[in-house]
């Protein structure tokens, strides 16, 4: 669900501004759903290729470009084919729990590798069989164009959440938002509220879309085994705007602890805050000082 908290600002401005905030959501999520047969990613993925893309999704999959190779190829968003697989999977309920066979991951695995999509001018192609999600970072983009719009309305106290955060200032009062965190070892309660003024922050884990009941089987792939990650527990990222954090939550939830942490050393502005499968958690780079118990 969508939630916006603006403050200090007129109402009836107010109500006018989110009403355009809401247009541009929908018209965003026209471009990156892969769940509505006319959108731009759908269109792609259908046919292979889509001439004059919009600008959005162009935009997009030049910052994906940047994250997939900072990440060393954890961040990619053409594991599609191993979520198609993984559902159809676990849909058929004589499938084995195991999860699929080695040879259909392989298969599938065949089909994954970022670096063949094709980009010249306005024109996106993907090779034989490939196909493209761009949930791991689109909910962050999207989050980040509202942000946009409403810092260029003069707008300076406030809270963007389309699941993703970004903050532009401090609350009305001065003091920073708090974002609760939800607990990895038991995702129906909190762990920590994170202050948030000025910076954006995202989450992943592994619960977020489990397909079997024990959850270890869900929607953060590796990209190099073709096998759900099993690294920690969850990933949550604070960075200066939301494209970055929930890309890179993404990525840090399928990398192992050193690759991450050198990561943090090429961009200081990052913090990440990981949960190990024991519940132990780490902390680095940017993440906020000492965060209070919700």
């Amino acid at each position: 669900d969508a939630r916006i908290s603006l403050q200090g600002f007129p109402v009836a401005e107010a109500r006018a501004l989110l009403a355009f905030c809401q247009a541009e959501m929908a018209r965003l999520e026209a471009v990156f759903s892969l769940h509505d047969p006319a959108s731009a990613l759908s269109r792609l993925n259908r046919e292979g290729r889509l001439d004059a893309a919009p600008a959005g999704m162009l935009e997009l999959i030049g910052i994906s470009r940047r994250i997939h190779a900072l990440s060393g190829g954890a961040f990619d968003p053409s594991v599609q084919p191993l979520w198609d697989l993984y559902a159809a999977h676990f849909r058929d309920r004589t499938a084995g729990s195991a999860g699929p066979s080695a040879a259909a991951i392989e298969a599938a695995r065949a089909r994954v590798g970022f670096g063949r999509v094709a980009v010249a001018g306005r024109s996106i192609a993907l090779a034989p069989g490939m196909s493209l999600t761009l949930n791991g970072i689109a909910q962050g983009y999207i989050t980040d164009r509202v942000a946009d719009i409403l810092r260029a309305a003069g707008a300076r106290h406030v809270l963007v959440d389309l699941g993703e955060f970004r903050a532009l200032g401090p609350k009305l009062d001065g003091h920073p938002w708090r974002i609760g965190l939800r607990d990895a070892v038991r995702p129906l309660h909190l762990a920590n509220a994170v202050p948030l003024s000025g910076r954006a922050l995202a989450t992943s884990g592994g619960y977020g879309t489990p397909f079997d009941a024990s959850g270890r089987h869900h929607h953060l792939f590796d990209p190099r085994t073709g096998r759900s990650a099993g690294r920690h527990l969850s990933a949550s990222v604070v960075a200066p705007a939301a494209t970055e954090a929930d890309a890179l939550s993404t990525a840090f939830y399928v990398m192992d602890r050193p690759s991450i942490v050198a990561v943090l050393k090429e961009m200081p502005e990052i913090g990440v805050r990981l949960v190990g499968l024991d519940g132990a958690v780490f902390l680095a780079g940017a993440w906020p000082v000492a965060p209070s118990p919700a």
